[in-house]
């Protein structure tokens, strides 16, 4: 920050100085709201939360080196009393943001991405000068002045990441730093229950560009009605980014590699580049696009933004986070939050990422949609459930509709898995092929197939070894093996097939029946649970996972699912 004598601090906020405080005294930052973050030379807002109060920490803060505490009451130690101590907090960072005359400020807003597109674009203006953005989603009404205090003389863009929680709330913070680029990413479906309705998400995120002066630049998705719609709502110069022609920063012939990133051409007015994202989900592509669309209008060269896209790793904790255990099981941890968007573009990256592996999922019903929330909540469990997973697991309260929908859509996909096999069978039988015989009556229920010399055997039905979609092919070990191959998928506890299992010709069966001729074969059903908590979680995935399999966690914020990925991943911070 711009370093201030208290006096002036106390000038700033209409606040009063106490506690021996020396108005000569000077702050050098940071400015913090957390007694640990501390440093010599800060300043200390002592924040009263409903389960902490930041006052009762003025005195280690003090010891810990800050110049004063901004507080609403006398505490041990130097102060400056204000009335309000978040609302101090935005006019000490009013004032810095106008004293920094020579800085761009950029804002970001949207229903999902926000975080995202922030670190993305932050990485671009760091090459044209020193930038400062928010520490992970440091975007309401404390993170984004507290973002605000750390720029200096030096500093030259501020990427802010500004978040809504009803009408009002983005334009008083444009109030704090007034942007001059201002991107909108979607409109969507958090906070539903709050705001009433996606008109009126609409019209709390155009706050943003309503705030913009002539002189600046609005960035909106061409690909969202509501939010292109936003462009009669400013003064300012308006560009698309987008994936169809009708906008001039665009993303053309999108792939996807195995690992679920997505690879593209980025076309612009002045020219293309090919573009290969690090970042996992092909949801990534839209934000990519929004930060070379502000990149753009910064005037650095379309190569320069391509290969610093290219670059780029995720930054912020707990947004698709991809770790490979030892034993080849992937977790992916995309906890930070969620709303029925994210989620479907969580489980859309998840089925490439899982591709021909056995996938389970941790999530928990979504929170603050209002008369909506039992229903989008359903629809949250039937696209789990129907999502081909080998487990699901539902965690915390409020589960019913997710675990209700989840059920639904597993029996649904089950039934017409089966209904494919007996539709296989009959076509079998009607073109002459030899069919399977009937197990002896003591015979294990499940897989049936002729006798170990013949060909397939198996375990009971909850023990089976099954394969992994269609176009996957079967795949098993060789004779001398005896275990399975990566590909093979397991249902319930156990199970190893025989040894001599071999894969089909090309193209191979139906998803859930073994190659070759025979009966059909029982389709494999859904394991689906409930559990009280992130913890209780991990231990139930604890019994189910097998060397090679995929695990998506997913939740919203308040569910803490990050923890299920830690543990699963061995119990250390990630």
């Amino acid at each position: 920050m711009i370093p201030l004598p208290l006096a002036r601090i106390a000038e700033i906020t209409s606040g009063a100085l106490t506690g021996m405080a020396d108005p000569r005294a000077v702050v050098r930052g940071p400015v913090v709201i957390d007694s640990r973050a501390v440093e010599p030379g800060s300043l200390f807002v002592a924040i009263k939360g409903a389960r902490v109060d930041g006052h009762d920490y003025a005195a280690q803060a003090i010891r810990a080196g800050a110049v004063a505490v901004l507080a609403t009451r006398p505490v041990e130690g130097p102060a400056v009393i204000v009335p309000d101590a978040a609302a101090a907090l935005a006019e000490l960072a009013t004032a810095q943001a106008a004293a920094l005359s020579k800085v761009t400020v950029i804002g970001v807003t949207g229903s999902a991405g926000k975080t995202s597109t922030k670190d993305l674009l932050a990485r671009l203006t760091a090459r044209v000068g020193p930038t400062i953005a928010p520490v992970g989603s440091f975007n309401n009404e404390l993170g984004h002045p507290l973002t605000v205090l750390r720029a200096d003389l030096d500093t030259r863009f501020m990427v802010l990441e500004l978040a809504a929680r009803n009408i009002g709330h983005i334009k008083a913070l444009t109030r704090i730093a007034p942007p001059q680029i201002g991107v909108v990413l979607n409109v969507g479906t958090a906070h539903l229950g709050v705001f009433g309705g996606k008109e009126a998400i609409a019209k709390a995120k155009g706050e943003l560009v309503e705030a913009l002066p002539r002189t600046g630049v609005a960035v909106l998705n061409a690909d969202d009605p509501l939010v292109r719609a936003m462009a009669s709502r400013t003064d300012a110069r308006v560009t698309f980014f987008g994936r169809g022609e009708s906008a001039s920063i665009r993303a053309e012939g999108v792939t996807v590699d195995a690992r679920g990133r997505a690879s593209f051409t980025l076309r612009t007015p002045s020219g293309s580049a090919p573009v290969s994202l690090q970042l996992y989900g092909e949801h990534a592509v839209d934000n990519a696009l929004a930060a070379a669309a502000a990149g753009y209008e910064l005037g650095l060269p379309v190569a320069t933004i391509a290969a610093e896209l290219s670059q780029a790793t995720p930054l912020s904790r707990w947004r698709m986070e991809v770790t490979d255990r030892a034993d080849g099981v992937t977790v992916v941890n995309d906890a930070y939050n969620a709303n029925p968007d994210s989620m479907r573009a969580a489980f859309a990256a998840f089925e490439v990422l899982g591709r021909g592996r056995r996938r389970f999922a941790v999530i928990a019903a979504l929170r603050e949609l209002g008369e909506e929330g039992p229903a989008l909540n359903a629809e949250l469990g039937r696209l789990a459930g129907g999502s081909g997973l080998a487990g699901l697991i539902v965690a915390g309260p409020d589960a019913g509709p997710v675990l209700e929908g989840a059920r639904s859509a597993a029996a649904e996909a089950q039934a017409a898995a089966q209904a494919a096999l007996d539709a296989q069978a009959a076509a079998q039988a009607a073109a002459g092929v030899p069919q399977a015989p009937v197990p002896h009556q003591d015979a294990p229920q499940g897989w049936h197939g002729p006798s170990p010399d013949q060909g397939w055997r198996g375990p009971a039905q909850d023990q089976g070894w099954h394969g992994p979609a269609q176009d996957q092919g079967w795949h098993g070990p060789s004779p001398e093996q005896g275990t399975p191959q990566p590909g093979w998928q397991a249902p319930g506890a156990g199970g190893v097939p025989p040894q001599g299992w071999q894969a089909p010709p090309a193209g191979g069966p139906v998803p859930g029946a073994p190659p070759g001729a025979g009966a059909a074969y029982p389709a494999q059903a859904m394991r689906i649970v409930h559990v009280p908590d992130a913890e209780a979680a991990a231990a139930e995935l604890a019994g189910w996972l097998r060397p090679g399999d995929a695990v998506l966690v997913k939740g919203p914020r308040a569910m803490g699912l990050e923890r299920t990925a830690e543990l699963v991943l061995g119990g250390a911070a990630q």
